[in-house]
């Protein structure tokens, strides 16, 4: 039967894990923050992507229209920057949770509109800076508001929970664990900088290591140049469970026009490259828009004719 989630009725869909099990890759969709700075919303820190949601609801929910469009099998909730610490440092704390219930609805009207439903994921990102893992704040903050955001994102109707852009191995167990306490299926996507390490320095394998006790659906690196990922698929191939790649494709620089013009080969050269390499699911991070995802989504269905 559907299920109701904020007034928005759903259709019914497989679970995660289920979907994985399909021998079709999964298509992600693209990025949110950068998109939507393209639209012309604003995007500053602290609050970056979760500015949309203040002032832009709008355009959150025609970027995610745009992605199903394009054929994404999974949507990703604005929630990104919606835990009460970055919210904190614009005095917006208490909002944490009618904020993430905001962006999952978002998500969840746009799928219920498509025959078949996307997946919503909850996005769960660091509590501090993607980029900088000596901010890691202590075990006890970590454990504290991984839970917090993990409920919220259960509680506002998420498919499952995807810890994304992870630097360290310690936040990545807080939050797996998080996450899995909560009861939601999960993925867990780490950042990585050469030879297949963390930006902490840490090995990824050793990374995977530390979170597959909690049962992550799938595994995986995104947020990082197609060089670096490709750096990684060996770690990914032998970690046994399902494995996932988004990259970014760094800055615009140019007219949006141009950088997609500039970058659309590229990317797409590189996620099938990263489907025969055996990911189960590939997408875009910083940078792809619905354009890409609609280059990727019609190679796949050349290249792979099951991922129609």
């Amino acid at each position: 039967m559907a299920a109701d989630y904020n007034g928005v009725r759903a259709q019914p869909r497989p679970s995660l894990r289920r979907r994985f099990a399909d021998a079709r890759p999964l298509v992600l969709d693209g990025a949110t923050g950068t998109e939507l700075e393209r639209r012309g919303v604003r995007a500053d820190l602290p609050l970056w992507s979760s500015w949309g949601l203040l002032e832009a609801p709008g355009v959150v929910r025609e970027i995610h229209r745009d992605y199903a469009r394009a054929g994404a099998g999974a949507l990703t909730a604005n929630t990104f920057r919606t835990h009460a610490r970055s919210l904190a440092a614009a005095g917006l704390a208490a909002r944490a949770g009618e904020l993430t219930g905001r962006a999952v609805s978002l998500a969840r009207e746009v799928a219920a509109a498509v025959d078949p439903a996307p997946l919503v994921l909850g996005s769960a990102a660091p509590l501090e800076d993607c980029y900088h893992p000596e901010r890691v704040p202590g075990d006890a903050a970590l454990a504290r508001e991984h839970a917090l955001h993990a409920r919220h994102l259960v509680r506002a109707g998420a498919d499952g929970i995807l810890i994304e852009t992870i630097n360290t191995l310690r936040e990545g167990v807080a939050a797996a664990r998080a996450a899995r306490d909560a009861g939601a299926e999960l993925l867990v996507s780490f950042v990585c900088g050469r030879e297949a390490r963390l930006l902490s320095g840490e090995p990824l394998a050793e990374a995977i290591d530390a979170v597959s006790p909690f049962a992550p659906v799938a595994l995986g690196v995104n947020c990082l140049p197609p060089d670096a990922a490709d750096a990684c698929l060996a770690v990914l191939q032998r970690a046994g469970a399902p494995f996932l790649v988004y990259a970014n494709l760094g800055a615009a620089g140019g007219a949006p026009g141009d950088f997609v013009a500039h970058a659309l080969r590229d990317f797409v050269a590189h996620a099938l490259r990263c489907v025969r390499a055996g990911a189960a699911c590939v997408g875009g991070c910083c940078g792809a828009g619905p354009a890409h995802l609609t280059a990727l989504v019609e190679a796949l269905r050349t290249a792979i004719p099951a991922a129609q």
